[in-house]
């Protein structure tokens, strides 16, 4: 069974106040020091640093709120800051708000009320609503994923990654294109990566390109690319993220269609099933957990007042796999 500050004191023969002032570094003699040290190795008693921590007048928890654990880039970014936050002897606390504004608001306040150190946000937008928040609580906060001009940021290279996407397609000779989007309520996926995508195709000529959007899930993204299929036939989908990327070859293979053969899908992400599955997903990969590290980082760096760059960019690579085929090298 697990021992307690109470064992402790039964055991050193003094009152659970001395133990508790022990732990919590307060003056106790050196007599009582050494009863009390005893009394704990023979127990193997280990206190608990969350509940000392939120004791304390400055805790050493940053809380994450996150939109949903369901997700690649969240959970590899979860594992990234995590990892870094214990090597800098600092704690996670998650809160999950499973997609839903209020809850995020929520959780920031609740976040604050429970003195943590600072916050990290995986944002998907920002609204009014969370720069009073922001405001309001008094406490470090760093976004990921989004950026404000009044709050630090950690945000991937959407846009040139678009760019460079939209470069790969049309070098590999592709002109009959379908982007398959999402909200712009989401300014990094719904709006940089097809401003970059955009800025690609307009230095070409000859373009048959059509704009279309999605939600983020598989099932909606399969449903969709149906009706485009159907509708414009094209030669391509770039799809604003892998698994979107994924629903479009589950309705491609739903309809007969062969890929690349018949019908070529890149994504953004880099997610790792888009190497396993065959043919695999060419996509432009981000570095989340590397994102995560860098996040975790910077937090403590604002914790203890030091100077953080305001918006910091996370890096990109096009990956290219099996899903795109080169149309220029195929034969007449």
């Amino acid at each position: 069974m697990m021992s307690t500050i109470l064992d402790i004191a039964k055991l050193a023969g003094v009152a659970k106040s001395t133990v508790s002032r022990y732990l919590n570094g307060g003056s106790v003699g050196e007599a009582t020091k050494k009863k009390i040290e005893q009394a704990i190795q023979e127990t193997g008693y280990s206190p608990n640093p969350f509940a000392q921590s939120l004791k304390a007048k400055k805790t050493n928890i940053i809380g994450t709120i996150v939109p949903r654990l369901d997700s690649y880039a969240s959970s590899q970014t979860l594992i990234g800051i995590d990892e870094q936050l214990k090597k800098l002897n600092y704690q996670m606390l998650i809160s999950n708000t499973s997609q839903n504004l209020e809850r995020e608001i929520e959780s920031i306040y609740s976040f604050a009320n429970q003195k943590m150190a600072g916050i990290i946000l995986l944002a998907t937008e920002i609204t009014d609503q969370h720069i009073q928040a922001f405001e309001s609580v008094k406490i470090p906060v760093l976004l990921i994923g989004q950026e404000h001009k009044n709050f630090h940021s950690l945000i991937h290279d959407d846009y040139d990654a678009g760019y460079a996407m939209g470069q790969y397609v049309l070098e590999k000779g592709y002109r009959k294109i379908a982007y398959l989007g999402v909200t712009e309520r989401d300014i990094s996926v719904g709006v940089k990566r097809k401003q970059g995508f955009k800025r690609a195709i307009q230095e070409v000529e000859d373009c048959d390109v059509r704009f279309y959007e999605t939600l983020f899930n598989i099932p909606a993204a399969q449903a969709s690319a149906k009706e485009i299929i159907h509708e414009f036939k094209p030669a391509i989908f770039v799809c604003a993220t892998d698994n979107i990327a994924l629903g479009v070859l589950k309705a491609s293979y739903s309809e007969g269609i062969t890929i690349p053969r018949d019908l070529a899908v890149t994504g953004f992400g880099g997610y790792d099933v888009t190497g396993i599955i065959h043919p695999g997903i060419t996509t432009a990969k981000f570095f989340y957990k590397e994102a995560g590290e860098t996040a975790a980082r910077h937090i403590v760096e604002l914790v203890n007042e030091r100077t953080v760059e305001k918006i910091t960019v996370s890096k990109f690579e096009i990956i290219e796999r099996e899903s795109v085929d080169n149309l220029l090298k195929r034969p007449l």
